[in-house]
């Protein structure tokens, strides 16, 4: 146990790092791929082309390939980017894909009727979609958006192959100075699944309080 207590300095700074790769991947494929499902469902079909093009891209490529391609291959096409902005990079675009489609499927359950009387009452499809559909469909979307926010935090993992001193990228580290990789990665995976436990378990929850409120309603 003295690998961990004498390194709980660089573990934690590795820990931070990785959760900040995954807020930020998150948080920004939530509002890429929100507007890439809003394509998906728009009725200007260059638009819709547009978001069936990015979604088949973006969820066939695998994530490590994209995080190599953004840290080596930009910066030679002229947009230079830091390794943590390459890894950030790759996961906004993994996961927008995702997020798309996830939110396509809320959007598709909102009661067509409720559409209807939008349009009925003059409401523009820019403000159906931003007042009534969106709303409805992200509340309904809540544990498959915490599932993909999961996938972007196992998926900062990733980020070692590139050089991120990220937490799988401190364990390397760690188990090479002192060769105890069973301490060392069990430290690390029991990291990432109090992580997840605990973003499912909030979602879980705000799940619930959504739901009481609707039935409230």
């Amino acid at each position: 146990m003295n690998v961990i207590t004498d390194n709980l300095g660089m573990i934690g700074h590795g820990l931070a790092t990785t959760l900040t790769i995954a807020v930020i991947g998150f948080v920004s494929a939530l509002a890429v791929g929100t507007l890439i499902a809003v394509f998906r469902v728009s009725p200007i079909p260059p638009l819709r082309a547009l978001g069936s093009v990015w979604v088949a891209v973006a969820c066939n490529i695998p994530t490590l390939c994209l995080m190599i391609l953004a840290a080596f291959a930009a910066p030679r096409a002229g947009v230079p980017l830091s390794l943590f902005a390459a890894a950030v990079t790759a996961i906004v675009f993994s996961a927008s894909g995702f997020v798309c489609e996830t939110v396509r499927s809320g959007i598709n359950s909102v009661p067509k009727g409720q559409i209807e009387a939008a349009r009925a009452l003059g409401m523009p499809f820019g403000l159906i979609i931003a007042a009534v559909v969106l709303p409805q469909a992200l509340a309904r979307t809540i544990q498959p958006l915490v599932n993909i926010f999961i996938a972007c935090l196992i998926g900062s993992s990733l980020a070692a192959a590139i050089g991120v001193p990220e937490l799988t990228n401190v364990t390397q580290q760690l188990n090479l100075r002192y060769a105890q990789a069973v301490i060392t990665f069990l430290t690390s995976g029991l990291s990432y699944l109090a992580i997840a436990f605990l973003a499912t378990k909030l979602g879980g929850l705000l799940e619930r309080r959504i739901g009481g409120r609707e039935a409230r309603v």
